[in-house]
């Protein structure tokens, strides 16, 4: 590789550039701070018509899924550059959890019939699916007692999943069960799924409790590990970017507050306290979109060496949207604990971002062990 191809691998496009800024119009326009306030008090958390609008008009679900299951074919670049303005305008919808995670789960399976049933639902937004059971007591049992379609064997799954993302709107649980992985409708019988009061009300999370609830199983049995690995870091890296979009919103907010309030006769932005807060934030910032270009360039042209781009830009990013926020409110002072103001919609979900994957200190051991294994 000749010196500099390495950035210029980094580079946005020209194209890109151009999405990005129809991205930044278009949710300017559909999620502006009156709709996110609107859609957090509803027990879906999303508008139906405006998940359709970003499926049929822009493609956004079926962004990243190939061609042949009913996407655009597009690589990981393009879609951290859809999560960042998502990220930038707290938009409230699924798509983390749908058009990224299960999504991704289902690409890095080895289940052709499922990619080709499952995914162009996905693709077009009218399936929204999320991936459940990590770290949960679920127990899958062989049944023979159900007909299951041809060449499909029949399971169910019994026990409880705590913490799903989107798990009660979503059309599809793929569910991650003794190692092995699983499609369950949403509405399958015997399948409870309760809402759940969140700390970010920009993110639904509700419980989802199975009772010998019928089970496709994806893959091998016992053969999960590998597809949902690839998932997590995928995941981690998309959600890196909306905390990007989050943190690169939170310093314009400062900045632009910086220069119109006055204190003892001359804007706050003036004050050294508040330049370094700014200048901080810019650097936090710029770093965290340097790891994340990285990590989806790493996405797109060598996928095994994702797990530790993924560590590094997720426990980065976390960090950085959190100091972000954090420092926002101390710069708009009184009106920044207000309810009113929207610093504290961008401060909860940088708190909640930071747990919903893993912690930045848990992103952190899996790069140090990485990095160990390698010079081991």
């Amino acid at each position: 590789m000749r010196e500099g191809d390495a950035v210029q691998e980094l580079m946005v496009t020209e194209e890109q550039r151009e999405l990005r800024d129809a991205l930044r119009r278009f949710f300017a326009d559909k999620s502006g701070s009156a709709e996110v306030r609107r859609l957090m008090a509803t027990e879906s958390g999303y508008d139906p018509a405006l998940w359709a609008q970003m499926a049929g008009q822009l493609g956004l679900q079926g962004l990243a899924i190939p061609e042949e299951y009913g996407g655009a074919g597009f690589g990981f670049r393009e879609l951290v550059i859809v999560c960042e303005e998502m990220g930038r305008s707290l938009l409230c919808a699924p798509f983390l959890s749908s058009a990224v995670l299960a999504a991704q789960a289902l690409l890095a399976g080895a289940d052709e019939a499922a990619r080709a049933d499952l995914l162009p639902g996905i693709a077009d937004g009218t399936t929204i699916a999320t991936l459940a059971g990590l770290g949960s007591e679920l127990r899958a049992t062989h049944d023979q007692v159900f007909e299951a379609p041809p060449g499909q064997s029949c399971w169910t799954l019994t026990g409880q999943i705590p913490y799903v993302l989107d798990g009660h709107t979503a059309d599809l649980v793929v569910a991650v069960a003794g190692g092995s992985l699983f499609a369950v409708a949403g509405d399958a019988a015997g399948l409870v799924r309760t809402p759940l009061a969140t700390l970010d009300q920009t993110r639904k999370l509700a419980r989802l409790e199975f009772t010998s609830v019928r089970a496709r199983l994806l893959g091998a049995e016992g053969a999960a590990g590998p597809a949902v690995a690839a998932a997590l870091d995928r995941g981690a890296v998309a959600l890196a970017a909306e905390q990007l979009g989050g943190a690169q919103k939170v310093l314009e907010l400062s900045v632009e507050y910086a220069k119109v309030r006055h204190q003892f006769g001359r804007p706050i932005g003036g004050f050294q306290a508040i330049k370094h807060k700014c200048a901080d934030m810019y650097v936090a910032v710029e770093s965290a979109r340097s790891a994340v270009m990285n990590a989806a360039a790493v996405a797109d042209e060598s996928p095994q060496d994702l797990p530790a781009a993924a560590a590094l830009a997720a426990a980065y990013c976390g960090e950085a949207f959190f100091q972000a926020a954090g420092e926002t409110i101390q710069i708009h002072g009184g009106i920044g604990f207000t309810w009113e103001h929207d610093a504290h919609l961008y401060f909860k979900r940088a708190k909640s971002g930071q747990t919903l994957l893993r912690t930045p200190a848990a992103h952190r051991e899996a790069l140090a062990g990485l990095v160990l294994s390698r010079t081991a």
